[in-house]
């Protein structure tokens, strides 16, 4: 996932992202506490894609506020 994936979706849409994401990092966080966890990149690649969905809301309430 990348930046000009995420612009080009509504802010509803990246908020329904961003909650499964956020659940996806708890199961992952919960995988490597109890021994599962396989894959431990995607750790890594799940928080990225949660601040790169953070920060295209962050940009788009900017732009919202600044245009009224």
């Amino acid at each position: 996932m990348n930046a000009h994936e995420l612009r080009d979706k509504t802010p509803d849409e990246l908020r329904d992202q961003l909650a499964s994401l956020k659940k996806e990092a708890f199961n992952l966080r919960f995988q490597q506490a109890t021994g599962q966890l396989e894959n431990t990149a995607r750790m890594r690649s799940v928080r990225r894609d949660v601040a790169r969905v953070a920060t295209v809301l962050n940009e788009k309430a900017a732009a919202a506020a600044s245009a009224e």
